[in-house]
């Protein structure tokens, strides 16, 4: 007998707020749907994994996330350190929301929650960083900070701007960052200006892959590095290939990989799904083949 307990777990503070006056009708969808619905309100950063961390492993067959990336990180987090197999659903009310918009997850918080209803469930690969998790994107160096350093209530009233304002103030200060990058497939070592090991169509708002090289479910994540160029003048043909999708210019390496090694960046900073991560003299970044199942909408 399936079961129709499903667990909302809300971030009120993500994005603008915008489930604040939401709930109600998601709550009522998601109830004519048949599911026996629970509300959970998030209190503060990292409350939402050790939520499903206290879960018993079939209280809930199905797991509802309202909040941006950043919640939904946690959610993910709490799920694979506890090894509790049930069903996510999405419904992004955060600022950039970049994983859902490679899913065609709505933004419209009402027609998000009927496609829940409505969808078909899909596997999906996750990232392990040390002993850290990530739904779609490990990355550092040029922008990222401004991912975490952006003040919720700046994200609030300017939405993706915010990203773009608090990159700006830190472009004075963006260093190379000297790495190297172990693969099956290859090694990789120099001066990097930003990196990213990401299982998304896009990363950070600006980096934006082809559908023609980016699968979710594939096993592999994409790796994309961007070099330290030895004069400024070659950094133009390497954002002019960024903004093309061309990942073949000089200064960009770009390829696929299961499993990569990085080695010397135990004071590098890196962002996990937009969250701040701390880096190691050596840590390991591995994907995990079809580690969640999700609800999608069923496009047919």
């Amino acid at each position: 007998m399936e079961n129709k307990n499903l667990l909302l777990i809300v971030n009120p503070c993500s994005g603008k707020a915008k489930m604040r006056t939401e709930l109600l009708r998601v709550v009522e969808i998601l109830s004519a749907g048949g599911y026996n619905v629970t509300v959970y309100p998030t209190k503060e950063r990292g409350d939402a994994t050790e939520k499903v961390k206290s879960l018993k492993a079939d209280k809930y067959g199905l797991i509802v996330v309202c909040g941006g990336d950043g919640t939904l990180n946690e959610v993910i987090t709490g799920l694979m350190q506890s090894g509790i197999d049930c069903t996510l659903g999405y419904i992004p009310s955060g600022t950039l929301n970049e994983w859902s918009s490679g899913l065609h997850i709505s933004r419209s918080i009402p027609n998000a929650a009927k496609d829940i209803v409505n969808g078909k469930t899909i596997s999906l690969d996750i990232g392990k960083f040390g002993d850290k998790y990530f739904s779609y994107t490990a990355s550092f160096g040029a922008f990222t900070e401004a991912s975490y350093s952006a003040p919720q209530d700046v994200k609030n009233v300017l939405g993706q701007a915010a990203y773009f304002f608090e990159g700006i103030k830190s472009l004075g200060n963006i260093r190379p960052i000297h790495l190297k990058f172990e693969c099956e497939e290859k090694t990789v070592e120099g001066d990097f200006l930003f990196g990213a090991v990401s299982n998304s169509m896009s990363v950070g708002g600006i980096v934006k892959f082809d559908e023609a090289v980016v699968a979710l479910n594939d096993g592999e994540f994409e790796v994309l590095l961007i070099r330290s160029p030895d004069n400024i003048l070659k950094l133009q043909p390497i954002i002019d290939g960024i903004i093309k999708k061309d990942l073949n210019r000089d200064g960009i390496e770009f390829f696929h990989t299961k499993k990569i090694k990085v080695t010397g960046g135990a004071d590098v900073s890196w962002t996990l799904d937009g969250e701040f991560a701390q880096g190691a003299d050596e840590i390991t970044i591995t994907n995990l083949t079809h580690a969640i199942h999700l609800t999608v909408p069923n496009e047919e």
